[in-house]
């Protein structure tokens, strides 16, 4: 019996190995980032040899920890090119962490106790129906390779999302999370600093080799100014956060630093939308801490404000609009006519395909070859919700609009009826990286391919699913 199962074993480290030497065989030409290869291959095997030999119990949770941690590092460490697809650090510990999560399962054969354990069932139902709407999408998608890619880049958000909560379920491996991402965040705006004062750029980054008046926009490990502006404003309210409801003098200061230092990045990539993130989200904050007494008339005030601007901004709106015709596909267009036809051209795709959506991946194919109006030859639509729904259609966006409204709404809940300050800082974070976010997205020129997205988004069900658990709802002082 013992033999059998060595065999089983050798048998599938064998098969790994061979996978990864012909992975390596193909990139003959890259002699030095095969020896990196091949030494990354070399330990991950080394792991699954002591996971299947030496760890009867595997800390499921380290390994987690693991994962998070190189999500941060993008592909600044390691980045090899197999075909279309691209392979780095963090797919490599996300295919290990898959892996051996999966094999402890099966071993076990206790996956419905995990299942029984998540308390966000509707929310991960969801994200699988995506999944497989997309799988089907390739249908009548044009671009059956461009889809491919892009359900590949949702797999693997999604299955970040998944061993997330099925690991990470318990207060202190929220706070875990949440310590990760703010201590990741100080080595990415060092990163940004450096970028921005040296004007040296990370060779991961689309301003590596630029002209030299680009090379101050921070971009740290991601590939553009924007995409890192995005990420700041989420960390920008994890440390506000940490300023409030910190009882130490040491890390309220440091913490309020780090937020302004986020605010200072997010202002060197000249992302306004960013900057806009964060002032909704300072204004739904500040909406929040209101007394109960005082929130009604912040609610009249900030309506009618919103409503005076609303009027006021419209015929510059109307404006834009009419003017976006005028064009022709060969004239230089301002940056706000291109976006704006971006999302003409995304309603108009999605009409012809009667809201089903172009097909996982492919609103990029279509606006390279079937745009309607002059996008500047830009070929990415800038706006997250729309590239949802350009690519998904209005039922896959609709859900994920409810998805979102639903995780917002149930850590308002939470919020609510929490007494501790610890807890009530988490569910503070994750509430305003939500609002921040969700305004931010439509800076990067594509969401689809940001881990820290996926990241973020697995941490907030992560959290509704733990505070969903009865004991926390009804004991929040036995914390962390």
């Amino acid at each position: 019996m013992q033999s059998n199962l060595l065999v089983k074993q050798a048998t599938g480290v064998s098969a790994f190995l061979l996978v990864g030497l012909a992975i390596v065989y193909s990139l003959v030409e890259m002699r030095f980032e095969m020896i990196i290869f091949l030494g990354v291959w070399a330990i991950i095997v080394l792991i699954l040899l002591i996971k299947m030999n030496v760890i009867n119990k595997p800390q499921l949770s380290s390994m987690m920890s693991l994962l998070v941690i190189t999500t941060f590092l993008n592909q600044s460490v390691l980045s090899i090119h197999v075909g279309f697809f691209s392979i780095f650090l963090y797919r490599l510990v996300l295919i290990v962490a898959a892996m051996i999560f999966f094999s402890h399962v099966m071993k076990e054969k206790n996956l419905p106790y995990y299942w029984n354990q998540v308390n966000v069932k509707g929310v991960l139902l969801f994200l699988l129906f995506w999944f497989a709407y997309g799988a089907v999408s390739l249908l009548w998608a044009k671009s059956v390779f461009e889809g491919i890619k892009s359900l590949i880049l949702l797999g693997m958000g999604l299955l970040f999302v998944f061993l997330a909560v099925f690991i990470f379920r318990k207060m202190n491996h929220l706070f875990l999370f949440y310590g990760i991402w703010l201590v990741m965040t100080v080595l990415l705006m060092v990163i940004g600093l450096v970028n921005h004062f040296a004007q040296i750029q990370l060779p991961t980054s689309t301003l590596y080799g630029a002209p030299l008046y680009k090379l101050s926009f921070p971009t740290s490990v991601f590939f553009n100014q924007n995409d890192f502006a995005t990420f700041l404003t989420i960390s920008f309210f994890f440390y506000l956060s940490l300023t409030k409801n910190s009882n130490q003098l040491f890390l309220k200061t440091t913490s309020l630093f780090l937020a302004i230092i986020c605010v200072y990045l997010i202002y060197l990539t000249d992302s306004r939308a960013s900057l806009l993130g964060v002032m909704i989200g300072l204004a739904v904050y500040l909406y929040i801490l209101l007394p109960a007494y005082l929130k009604r008339m912040a609610a009249i005030i900030g309506s009618s404000v919103f409503l005076v601007g609303t009027i006021a901004i419209i015929p510059k709106i109307i404006k834009v609009v009419n003017s976006s015709t005028v064009y022709s596909g060969y004239e230089i267009l301002p940056s706000n006519v291109a976006r704006l036809n971006l999302l003409k051209n995304t309603v108009h795709f999605l009409i012809e395909t009667f809201g089903f959506g172009v097909g996982a991946g492919n609103v990029p194919y279509y606006l390279k070859n079937e745009s309607v109006y002059a996008t500047n030859h830009v070929v990415e639509v800038h706006n997250w919700l729309a590239e949802i729904m350009g690519n998904f259609g209005v039922i896959i966006m609709l859900g994920y609009v409810t998805m979102y409204v639903y995780l917002f709404i149930s850590l308002y809940r939470f919020y609510k009826v929490q007494r501790n300050r610890n807890q009530k800082g988490l569910l503070e974070a994750c509430m305003m990286g939500l609002i921040g976010f969700i305004v931010s997205s439509i800076s990067p020129s594509s969401v689809s391919n940001l881990f820290f997205h996926w990241v973020f988004l697995g941490f907030v069900i992560c959290t509704v699913s733990v505070f969903s658990n009865k004991q926390y709802q009804h004991h929040e002082e036995n914390s962390y």
